[in-house]
């Protein structure tokens, strides 16, 4: 596991864009799986620009979305779906045809997670995997409790998942209890992990993820065991740490 901290969150989301751009040139017709939330948003405008002034070409790239919410269309401005489109898919040259998003309006859920993980592996498996991690460790939507060797699924979000993201829905009874997620195992295939923190409220699950024991109760902490991850974080969210790594920079 690389450990990378970078002095800004800009400064992180350039060297996080470098990453999937290395990929992309070296392998045009790769598979990219996609985070969404507040850290990756500058990673993704810097993907932009690369694509409109240096012409990095995403034509022929697969994708794949780590979660989304059950019960929205994807027409919905809190909707995956609708985040993707928005913040980074319509702003490149990414083909439609190549974009997998999970369904959160699917008649029989547990069919469309089957045929999503089938998805994966006809396409020769996700070649990076970007991840966020969230203050009690969950990635995806892999809350703390989740088997590290789960697969796409559906889950109940943790209350303070849901206490998260109340400030995006106008009243608490629309915030989603359940969303479709990859599951850690589907996660741990990647060949390559890179996961983005940024600022001190993330400070905890950064100390946990790199130096805590491995325990389903704190599902980021599986990352030790990938065999290619890299932590891409800033000053703030590596406050913690106590151990200085091989590779570690800054």
């Amino acid at each position: 596991m690389l450990v990378v901290v970078k002095s800004d969150y800009d400064d992180m989301s350039r060297t996080a864009a470098q990453i999937v751009s290395e990929l992309v040139r070296k392998k045009p017709d790769c598979v990219i799986g996609f985070a969404t939330g507040s850290t990756p948003l500058g990673t993704y405008k810097e993907l932009i620009r690369l694509h409109r002034e240096e012409g990095l070409d995403f034509s022929k790239v697969t994708t794949f979305n780590l979660d989304e919410y059950v019960g929205l269309p994807p027409s919905h401005p809190q909707s995956y779906h609708y985040f993707m489109w928005e913040n980074l898919f319509k702003h490149i040259n990414v083909d439609k045809r190549f974009v997998h998003i999970p369904q959160g309006m699917a008649n029989d859920v547990e069919l469309f997670c089957e045929w999503y993980e089938e998805k994966i592996e006809k396409a020769g498996g996700i070649d990076l995997q970007i991840l966020g991690i969230g203050a009690n460790g969950h990635i995806a939507f892999n809350e703390p409790g989740s088997s590290l060797g789960s697969r796409t699924r559906i889950k109940t979000l943790d209350e303070l998942t849901k206490r998260d993201n109340a400030r995006f829905f106008e009243k608490d009874e629309e915030v989603p209890k359940y969303a479709i997620t990859m599951g850690v195992g589907t996660i741990m295939d990647a060949k390559e992990l890179l996961l983005l923190a940024s600022g001190s409220q993330k400070a905890d699950a950064i100390k946990q993820t790199v130096e805590g024991p491995i325990t389903a109760l704190y599902p980021a902490t599986i990352v030790q065991m990938h065999r290619k991850a890299t932590i891409v974080c800033d000053e703030d969210a590596a406050s913690l740490l106590t151990r200085k790594y091989s590779g570690y920079l800054s």
